[in-house]
C-alpha cells in the first residue's frame, strides 16, 4: 500500500475526479478502488479500516468466516510464502508485494477477485457453475472450497 500512498502524494494537488481518472487510466483500477483509494487518502474517516483479517471476519457470523478461511486455506496450502493482508479494506492473498486474490462478504454470497481478470475468462468452463461478473465472481456463504479452483488460479494468476 506504501506504493499507492506515494503515488497519492504525487497528485495530492487535483481534484478527486482527476485523482480517481489518474487511477483508473494509468493503473486500471475500477471505480471502487480508487474511490477507496482517493477517500482514504485525503483523510476520510468514515470508512471502516480493518486491521487484520479476523478483524474483518468479526462482522460476519461463523458459515462466512469458516468459508473465507478455507478460501485462504486452499491458497497458502500449496504456496507456502502467501500471506493474508488487508488491501483496500477486505482481506487479500498476496506474495511478496504483488496481490494475487481479494475476497468481499455479503449477506448472500462471497465475491472472489483474482487481480488478474483474465484468469476469469480462461477458468469459464471451470466458472460455468458460479456467477462471473466482468472482475469477480460468486460463491455461495457455505461453499465447499474448491481447492483444485483456487490453486488453478493462483498459478494462472502468478504466471501474468
Amino acid at each position: 500500500m506504501t506504493y499507492w500512498f506515494d503515488q497519492m502524494k504525487e497528485i495530492s494537488d487535483r481534484k478527486y475526479p482527476e485523482q480517481i481518472a489518474y487511477l483508473r487510466e494509468n493503473y486500471g483500477f475500477s471505480q471502487a478502488h480508487a474511490n477507496a483509494l482517493v477517500l482514504y487518502s485525503r483523510g476520510s474517516t468514515t470508512s471502516r479500516k480493518y486491521v487484520s483479517v479476523d478483524d474483518y471476519l468479526r462482522q460476519f457470523d461463523d458459515v462466512k468466516c469458516e468459508t473465507v478461511r478455507s478460501i485462504f486455506k486452499a491458497m497458502t496450502g500449496k504456496y507456502k510464502k502467501m500471506d493474508v493482508v488487508i488491501a483496500w479494506n477486505h482481506p487479500f492473498a498476496q506474495i511478496g508485494d504483488r496481490y494475487i486474490m481479494g475476497v468481499s462478504v455479503h449477506q448472500n454470497h462471497i465475491l472472489l477477485g483474482p487481480t488478474r481478470t483474465e484468469v476469469l475468462t480462461e477458468l469459464a468452463s471451470d466458472l460455468s457453475r458460479y456467477v462471473v461478473n466482468k472482475k469477480t465472481f460468486k460463491v455461495p456463504v457455505d461453499w465447499k472450497v474448491d481447492t483444485k479452483l483456487m490453486r488453478k488460479m493462483v498459478e494462472l494468476t502468478i504466471k501474468r
